[in-house]
């Protein structure tokens, strides 16, 4: 694995439950505010989806995006952690955003 997305997963790694970063959040982090695409590529070969909760990764417009173990998966995890969620995107992103 590469050092970005060696990066990716370890800021990945620092969101608590109930919170969620964007792609941009993180590429922004690593100073690469352009990489969005290239953090969601890391994300998804994620190799351990427990130690490393990339299903609290979302879009910028509060879309869940996409998940290794499926969309609907990925809402059900964030729910499971009290993130409100209407129709495909999270309920009031600002609430549950993390600083990074």
């Amino acid at each position: 694995m590469d050092n970005f997305s060696e990066s990716v997963l370890r800021l990945a790694a620092k969101i608590p439950k109930g919170k969620v970063a964007t792609y941009r959040q993180i590429a922004v982090a690593l100073g690469k505010p352009n990489a969005f695409r290239a953090v969601g590529n890391a994300l998804n070969k994620n190799p351990n989806l427990i130690k490393i909760p990339c299903h609290r990764i979302v879009k910028s417009n509060g879309e869940v995006g996409n998940y290794a173990s499926g969309a609907k998966r990925k809402i059900a995890l964030l729910e499971k952690e009290g993130i409100g969620i209407k129709n495909g995107k999270i309920a009031s992103l600002e609430r549950y955003l993390r600083d990074l």
